[in-house]
């Protein structure tokens, strides 16, 4: 007997039992399902929620591997071993020794991120007895990608339950969740472990522990793994050429180094209709937009290089687009289709807010010169307000409209 065939059987077996939705999403994550429906219309399409959630993940595979390569060249560069990559196909960044730091603190991010998460799904599918759903296919990719390197697995393991318990099954699961539930995660970790999730010795691997050592008197090197929204934001002299900025050379969240690489995800989502590109463009003209106000505002000498401000406040409007995480907040956060607007007028409107208030909480809040995850949560919020006042202005200008002709 086949494997398919005793695959069959035990989910007839197990049909209409409690376990039955978690045996069904084993049994469909590798065959298709058995089941043909009669009678009635149906729209036959190539797509569906997995094979949409594949799509993004695919996106987000490179930028995986990146940040894997990129965590082990971070800490050997920051203790002077190796010195600093040349171009995108630098040995030097691409050695096996970076991959395997980066495979010994990455993979059990995901890992965990996956476990806890499709854990919690499982549960919810069987206490309530539907099948589980796909959703959090993406939500646990992304997860790994936003936390600092060296975050304590435990730690990410009581932020992933929050975010799948209070960010979406409260609300009924996948397709009913008002925030995403990714950015609830990581907002989670960041008001409950604050040290955790800011700083200069967050985003490189050993920096926390190494700081620790010296502390205590043992004679070891410093190591250093500021940001450059941190270095900004001091007034401090910055380390990285803007060609480590679009590469990724720099320190930062596994996942939203590397400008080149979210770009072509950014392209493929669009090219594969999963990506708003309404939604990423206005985003992106927010972020600009911001920035250029604050470029004026330094160059009209309204505020002085002395105020805590200025570092942030006199960084090119362009540059906010290849530092900190907002063009990887715009391509694979704010498209969300759940959380996101669904009307074309209210992605323009929703994308160009999420940009405009990251740029202005980042410049804000030296204490933590980022403000994308926070920005795309509130916006998440008033996305339904958006749509609600595009849809009934569209109503008022066909009711004139109906008017005019019946007049």
């Amino acid at each position: 007997m086949s494997l398919k065939s005793s695959l069959h059987n035990l989910k007839e077996k197990y049909k209409g039992t409690k376990v039955a939705p978690a045996f069904n999403a084993l049994h469909t994550f590798l065959y298709l399902p058995n089941e043909t429906t009669h009678g009635g219309t149906h729209i036959k399409v190539a797509d569906d929620l997995k094979r949409t959630m594949n799509i993004v993940i695919m996106a987000l595979i490179p930028c995986l591997i990146f940040g894997m390569f990129n965590a082990g060249y971070q800490h050997y560069l920051a203790l002077g071993d190796i010195g600093r990559a040349t171009g995108f196909f630098d040995t030097t960044f691409w050695n096996w020794n970076n991959l395997v730091i980066g495979l010994w603190k990455v993979l059990p991010l995901v890992v965990v991120s996956y476990g806890v998460g499709l854990a919690i799904e499982f549960m919810f599918a069987v206490i309530k007895n539907h099948e589980v759903e796909e959703g959090y296919l993406v939500t646990g990719m992304l997860v790994p990608l936003i936390v600092p390197i060296d975050i304590p697995l435990w730690m990410l393991a009581v932020a992933v339950a929050f975010g799948v318990v209070i960010g979406k099954e409260v609300f009924g699961g996948t397709g009913m969740n008002i925030l995403n539930p990714a950015l609830t995660i990581r907002a989670f970790l960041f008001f409950a472990y604050p040290t955790w999730m800011s700083g200069d010795k967050v985003w490189v691997h050993g920096a926390v522990a190494r700081d620790k050592a010296i502390a205590a008197g043992e004679n070891l090197d410093a190591i250093s793994g500021e940001t450059i929204l941190g270095a900004y934001a001091q007034g401090n002299e910055l380390m990285y050429s803007l060609s480590d900025m679009f590469l990724g050379f720099i320190p930062g969240s596994v996942g939203e180094t590397s400008k080149i690489l979210i770009i072509l995800g950014a392209l493929f989502l669009i090219f594969t209709k999963i990506g708003s590109w309404r939604i990423i463009i206005s985003t992106l003209i927010g972020a600009l937009v911001m920035g250029i106000i604050f470029n004026g505002v330094v160059d009209a000498g309204w505020i002085g290089n002395s105020s805590k401000f200025y570092g942030l406040m006199s960084v090119p409007f362009w540059q906010h687009l290849i530092i900190g995480s907002i063009l990887f907040g715009a391509v694979y956060m704010a498209t969300d289709p759940v959380t996101a607007s669904q009307t074309n007028k209210g992605k323009w409107i929703y994308g160009f807010l999420i940009g405009f208030i990251s740029i202005l909480i980042r410049v804000f809040n030296p204490a933590y010169p980022e403000g994308v995850f926070l920005a795309i949560l509130l916006m998440n919020v008033f996305a339904p307000t958006i749509d609600h006042y595009v849809v009934q202005a569209n109503v008022k200008k066909r009711m004139k409209r109906l008017k005019l002709k019946t007049a």
